[in-house]
């Protein structure tokens, strides 16, 4: 077999951002896969006149053409062209505020929108959240340049106080120190689904670098579902000369010495200097390379990692034989919960028989092209524990997941008055098993580990250095210092390959 120079392990959102990236440094590099599908769950599935998106809901980064955003613009040095259609409000979000009123509130995207909506909701408020918009800006000011180079740190203390005087603090510490009313605080804790930790664990850093830019630039879908991203990108790792071996699972990672110098794989020995492997670092560890060869910091890494895993999803898919329109649905993203209070909801989310949060989608709000003429696609998403999954026999299985998309579809009714269910021309449901089945995701942890406390995204990217200790071999994807996201796992299979080529060139760890 050929050697190459570098190999990268799943055709995942990360592996195509590294293997395009490591091509465009003019590395020969090999791109294995063992689905026949690239993608991940940036793909599509068909039930009989519909086509799902698995898992996208909008994409944060990607900006306008005339004021672009940074996954536009990764897109484009990659050479990649995409077809986007520019979601048309942040959310609607049906709650309860934490005085214990009703909360029925529609977001729009802009920012001087967004901020005099909030000042309608709640009156008083336009000064607190126009400093707050600024904060954000200087959060994703200094965040770009700390990641620079060329760096000074005396800089970053000149013209970034507040990044450094908030870098360390959870996001609701923040909101509390700038005396944001209560009322705000609950409407702006929506987006704490999209990371998947509590706002009293989550790092105002990361909230402030994702809620600005899906506020202020809109969010965005691809007009043809997640798979068009995905095919759009292997077409250009091809036209760049890189090869695609799918149907082909990674079995080992071979070793000579201490460096990584191949990958056994289900189509034969692949030697190469270089491994980039979008899987998640416990499977690495515990399956696939020598247990001699594992770092001693990566083991007590992986150890306090193991108990935080992220996110469980569970998702419903519906086809429904009905227009958007004739169903009454005119929102695109609505956000249910029984409480605002992050922490508590995050709690309820661990056992399915407290679990009352989901988010609402209908893709033909933002493209009425997504389904054929007549009809519109929906789907409802929640996060859920493992306990509940780990130990049911398949009757049980079943039961228990229909049981629970029963329960789901009864709170969208009794919460918004849309009732779908005489409509469901096919439906699919995702379970975490699903995930952990398809993706290899441990429990069916698509969010990797939670990005909380000492563990967060700001910590990740300062220790990137010493947290890739391994000669030839770099895990990416939602375990790495980007955390979880669409966006996230491109930029961080982008970073990561940059930081192999670097260390690489400098000897590895020798």
């Amino acid at each position: 077999m050929p050697k190459y120079d570098a190999v990268v392990v799943g055709a995942g959102n990360a592996g195509l951002a590294a293997a395009l990236t490591l091509l465009k440094k003019g590395k020969k590099t090999l791109l294995i896969e063992q689905h026949n599908i690239p993608g991940g769950c940036a793909t599509s599935f068909v039930r009989g006149r519909f086509e799902f998106d698995p898992s996208l809901h909008e994409l944060c980064g990607v900006g306008s053409e005339e004021h672009p955003g940074d996954v536009r613009k990764l897109f484009e040095d990659f050479g990649v062209k995409l077809n986007w259609v520019q979601v048309p409000d942040c959310f609607r979000i049906i709650s309860k505020y934490s005085d214990g009123s009703r909360m029925d509130v529609t977001m729009p995207s802009g920012r001087e929108a967004f901020i005099d909506k909030m000042e309608n909701y709640v009156p008083g408020s336009k000064e607190k959240m126009q400093k707050l918009f600024g904060l954000f800006d200087e959060i994703c000011e200094a965040t770009v340049y700390t990641a620079r180079p060329d760096c000074d740190q005396k800089m970053v203390l000149k013209l970034y106080p507040d990044f450094l005087r908030t870098g360390a603090y959870p996001t609701m510490k923040v909101f509390k120190a700038m005396k944001l009313p209560q009322k705000c605080i609950d409407i702006l804790a929506t987006y704490w689904s999209y990371l998947g930790v509590d706002l009293e664990h989550l790092s105002f850093i990361h909230y402030a670098s994702m809620v600005n830019s899906y506020i202020t630039n809109s969010a965005y879908i691809p007009a043809h579902t997640s798979h068009e991203i995905s095919v759009a990108m292997t077409e250009r790792i091809r036209e760049l000369g890189g090869d695609i071996w799918f149907n082909c699972r990674a079995e080992e990672f071979l070793f000579n010495g201490e460096k990584c110098c191949g990958v056994k794989t289900s189509m034969g020995q692949v030697d190469c200097d270089l491994v980039l492997a979008n899987i998640n670092p416990d499977i690495i560890y515990g399956k696939m390379m020598p247990k001699a060869l594992i770092p001693e910091r990566e083991k007590k890494l992986s150890a306090a990692r193991n108990a935080k895993f992220g996110a469980r999803m569970f998702t419903c898919y519906f086809g429904l034989n009905r227009t958007a329109e004739e169903l009454g649905i005119k929102d695109y993203s609505i956000f249910m919960s029984g409480t605002s209070d992050s922490v508590k909801e995050y709690a309820s989310l661990e056992r399915v028989a407290t679990n009352n949060y989901s988010i609402f989608l209908c893709y033909n709000v933002c493209n009425p092209g997504f389904s054929p003429e007549g009809t519109c696609v929906v789907s409802l998403t929640t996060m859920t524990g493992a306990e509940d999954w780990n130990n049911l026999n398949e009757e049980q299985y079943f039961k228990y997941k229909n049981d629970f998309v029963r329960r789901i579809l009864a709170n969208l009714k009794h919460k918004t008055g849309i009732d779908i269910t005489p409509y469901i021309e096919e439906a699919t449901v995702a379970t975490p098993l699903t995930f952990a089945r398809y993706l290899g995701a441990p429990e069916g942890s698509v969010y990797g580990y939670e990005t909380r406390d000492w563990d967060s995204i700001v910590p990740r990217i300062m220790m990137r250095d010493v947290d890739y200790p391994l000669h030839g071999l770099y895990p990416i994807g939602t375990s790495g210092p980007r955390g979880d996201g669409y966006s996230s796992a491109y930029y961080c299979g982008n970073m990561i390959a940059g930081l192999a080529l670097k260390k690489e060139a400098q000897g590895g760890n020798d």
